[in-house]
């Protein structure tokens, strides 16, 4: 079991993110519940519902954490309660006039977390008319995509359960079952291996497979098919996801051969790329040259990566336009893939963490095709 996270450790994170905040011209962060709350304060409400619960941290001042009175005993044993000033509100009051008073500038911009509720918003924009507010993806990107040592240790382990999992599933029929079975066996098998939370367990079969975000339906896999296997979700709070292909049966047709090859070049040429001080659009440069060189360029149809972390999706994007540096610590997958419409698809995804002199990867299954029976 990795060690647990400090109020000392959540006690940074909530200084760090306050000052990177004012450093954008932001007047505070408004944090509700999510992966943001999680990770400045390792507080998870057991429910999120219409009552409000926010964190709001400014430069300079002790981190304020409003919630219902209901819900205070469990912020109570929370680990940063003690480095919060804790307010609380019942039902009857109005919520938001006790929010609002924790905004320093009534006229300020306020980065708030994306997952924050509409009503939430709007209820606190109507207390405090002249406030504007931004989201914190766009305010605040990098917030949580710098991961330190122990951040890393979860991730990796995160990424060796997935492994394992692969491992296991390629020993276990696949033709004549639906792909909701064998999307259950890769639910199964993360779970066994220590996920609590598993967020996708994509099987696209046949022609299933060159739909990227295909999921698993009730299609029956047949001998001869080519799938594509992406699954992942979190693991002591942190993400894993990973994809591979398999192919059903020995016999493996010519161009499944040539499409998983020019992928598995890909994928590899775009980690080769990975070192600090690169922009993140390099990554996937280096992965759509290969395709587009090989003669699929129109078949490789999403971004090459995102980040991970608290969630198995967030920034940063291994996208065009996406400017920023690498730096040592930044974690992201790379997955280029091919989709042939009506045909099937490849994909090859690994996490890779950024060092001082390269790339890490932390998924390291077999990148070769596999066959199952």
């Amino acid at each position: 079991m990795p060690r647990p996270f400090t109020a000392d450790d959540y006690e940074e994170r909530m200084r760090r993110a306050a000052e990177a905040g004012a450093a954008a011209g932001l007047a505070g962060l408004v944090i509700t519940p999510g992966p943001d709350l999680v990770y400045l304060t390792g507080y998870r409400p057991v429910a999120i519902t219409e009552r409000i619960t926010a964190l709001v941290l400014v430069p300079g001042r002790e981190p304020a954490l409003l919630m219902p009175k209901l819900e205070r005993p469990d912020v109570e044993r929370s680990a940063a309660a003690g480095r919060l000033r804790l307010s609380d509100w019942i039902d009857g009051d109005d919520p938001y006039a006790a929010l609002a008073p924790l905004l320093p500038d009534p006229a300020g911009r306020y980065g708030i977390a994306d997952t924050a509720w509409s009503l939430h918003l709007l209820g606190l924009q109507e207390a405090l008319p002249d406030s504007r507010y931004s989201a914190l993806t766009q305010a605040l990107p990098m917030m949580r995509a710098v991961k330190d040592t122990a951040e890393l240790e979860r991730l990796a382990a995160a990424g060796q359960a997935a492994d394992d999992t692969y491992l296991e599933i390629l020993k276990v029929p696949f033709a004549g079952r639906l792909e909701t079975e064998v999307a259950a066996d890769l639910a199964a098998g993360l779970t066994r291996r220590g996920h609590s939370q598993v967020d996708f367990t994509v099987v696209g079969s046949g022609p299933n497979g060159a739909n990227p975000h295909h999921e698993a339906g009730d299609r029956r896999i047949e001998d001869g098919d080519t799938v594509v296997l992406d699954f992942g979700g979190l693991m002591d709070g942190y993400g894993s996801d990973t994809t591979r292909t398999v192919h059903v049966g020995p016999d493996v047709p010519a161009q499944v051969r040539e499409v998983h090859d020019v992928v598995r070049l890909a994928q590899q040429t775009a980690f080769e790329a990975v070192r600090p001080g690169v922009a993140c659009q390099e990554i996937d440069r280096a992965a759509r040259k290969v395709i587009t060189d090989a003669g699929y360029g129109e078949y490789f149809i999403h971004r090459t990566g995102h980040g991970i972390g608290t969630t198995t999706h967030e920034p940063p994007y291994m996208v065009e336009g996406e400017t920023r540096e690498l730096v040592p610590g930044m974690c992201f997958s790379i997955e280029p893939g091919i989709y042939l419409p009506g045909r099937f698809g490849v994909r090859i995804e690994d996490i890779v963490t950024v060092t001082e002199t390269g790339g890490r990867r932390l998924n390291n299954s077999p990148h070769e095709l596999g066959t199952v029976g």
